[in-house]
């Protein structure tokens, strides 16, 4: 792999020794080359044809099957990974901002995010979901729609608008298969531009389907951005638990409050039968919510139905709202919606050090 990484950097030069200049990372994986290039937003025409240059340079690489060139803006102003630009301005529109978290990933809180989304919806309000996830966006797949947003006459991004919610993702402005090779900084560059430059408009809630765990991202957003309160998901698996008391706690640590836990996957209903099946454990979530003193907003059992909906891209509170798992979907969102009623305003949290 160094021996291809190497010749890529040898074709570069011989393009054109500015282009290396240019390069933020170059990895090698799988038979593809993905390189990411430092971009300036005011000459993106120029760039874009720097891209397709290198691209069809680095093709012909003997051993190597497909090249993706990603473009990121960096502004000139240095920026440490927990320094978000205040945000005040892209989300002013907006009157609750919902965190959607887990300490682990795969526990479904994308599927749980956007279906929230369409409920809440559903139930006369205006909604926004930000999928957070640079690294592993899902929004686009659980709504199946690929292309890219479009943009206003003065520059912002439009949010997709489909199935009653406006939606941004990275997955809308990237190839499904190209991985996100970025560094910090540049994560929270993009988190932060999706946050400022998408035309949200008027919201009720924006709903934002956060990373799993307890990082950059995670840290930065419940510090910066003004979170109304933050919903947590887990399975009733204990390695589950372990990980979404984590998750708890920091947003505990920057004074968010907690909204409630969904335990997600709560069991199997076999679709012949109907008989019921605790896989992960019985009441997991649950009972760890009255642990943390927190409210149990509901659980969401694992059916075919759920699953078949989401990879069909069309997620089951739309497709089939008269189901059984969509009631629940409901029943939690109407008590997200009570939780938000008596409050007037969003206030901006301070981080706490007991």
């Amino acid at each position: 792999m160094s021996d291809i990484k190497n010749l890529a950097v040898k074709k570069l030069n011989l393009l054109n020794p500015e282009f290396y200049d240019l390069v933020d990372d170059i990895v090698v994986a799988n038979r593809k080359i993905y390189l990411t290039l430092k971009t300036n937003k005011s000459e993106i025409d120029k760039f874009t044809k720097i891209k397709l240059q290198i691209e069809k340079a680095l093709v012909g690489i003997e051993g190597i099957d497909s090249v993706s060139v990603s473009l990121t803006a960096h502004s000139e102003s240095k920026q440490s990974t927990s320094d978000l630009r205040d945000v005040t301005k892209g989300v002013s529109q907006v009157k609750y901002i919902i965190s959607v978290a887990s300490g682990k990933g795969g526990v479904g809180k994308s599927t749980t995010s956007i279906n929230l989304a369409i409920a809440i919806s559903q139930l006369g309000h205006k909604v926004g979901l930000l999928d957070a996830d640079i690294y592993g966006p899902s929004i686009p797949k659980l709504i199946g729609h690929k292309q890219k947003p479009k943009v206003s006459k003065t520059g912002s991004i439009l949010p997709i608008e489909k199935y009653g919610i406006s939606l941004m993702s990275i997955g809308f402005l990237v190839p499904e298969d190209t991985p996100m090779i970025w560094r910090g900084p540049m994560v929270i560059s993009a988190v932060n531009q999706m946050l400022n430059d998408v035309q949200w408009g008027e919201l009720d809630f924006l709903i934002v389907d956060m990373p799993p765990g307890t990082g950059d991202v995670q840290l930065t957003m419940a510090q910066k951005v003004p979170i109304s309160g933050a919903v947590i998901v887990s399975t009733p698996q204990d390695l589950a638990l372990i990980d979404a008391k984590k998750g708890i706690e920091m947003f505990k640590k920057v004074n968010v409050p907690i909204l409630g836990m969904i335990e997600n996957m709560s069991l199997f209903i076999c679709p012949h039968c109907r008989n019921e099946s605790h896989i992960f454990g019985l009441e997991g979530a649950k009972l760890e919510s009255k642990k943390q003193n927190v409210d149990f907003l509901g659980d969401i059992p694992l059916e075919i139905d759920l699953r078949e909906s989401s990879d069909n891209g069309k997620p089951i509170m739309y497709s089939n709202s008269e189901s059984s798992v969509s009631k629940k979907f409901l029943h939690i969102a109407r008590s997200v919606v009570k939780k938000m009623d008596n409050k007037s305003k969003i206030n901006t949290p301070n981080i706490v050090i007991n």
